[in-house]
């Protein structure tokens, strides 16, 4: 790829989407559904298990129980068809992919183990 479109691929990207959320944060993710002629926002709540790449092609996935079964969709960050990322609740979280929430069953399967802070190192 030419490296000047690429520099202006990456300076248009929005700065607020990057910094707003993390991994292990719980989310809703507003997406503009188009049914026909018509649009609407549909909202996927879930928890943030996974980021991968950097720039334009940057990713996340977002995790939910639907009816008993999990339900997973990747997401591209820059994506036109995202209208926002609201963040519902903060983790504190000790690695960098959940992949390990995919084994969880109930209650437990979005309940993010968190790292207990104690705010000073004194």
């Amino acid at each position: 790829m030419n490296r000047k479109i690429k520099e202006a691929l990456e300076g248009s990207v929005k700065e607020e989407r990057l910094n707003s959320f993390k991994i292990g944060d719980g989310v809703r993710v507003h997406l503009r559904v188009r049914e026909g002629d018509k649009e609407r926002i549909q909202t996927f709540p879930g928890i943030v298990i996974a980021r991968k790449g950097t720039g334009p092609t940057e990713t996340f996935t977002v995790r939910r129980i639907s009816f008993g079964q999990g339900v997973e969709k990747i997401f591209p960050i820059h994506s036109p068809t995202i209208e926002k990322i609201e963040v519902e609740r903060h983790s504190v979280i000790l690695r960098a992919k959940l992949y390990y929430m995919r084994k969880r069953i109930g209650k437990k399967a979005m309940q993010v183990k968190e790292k207990a802070y104690s705010g000073s190192s004194k």
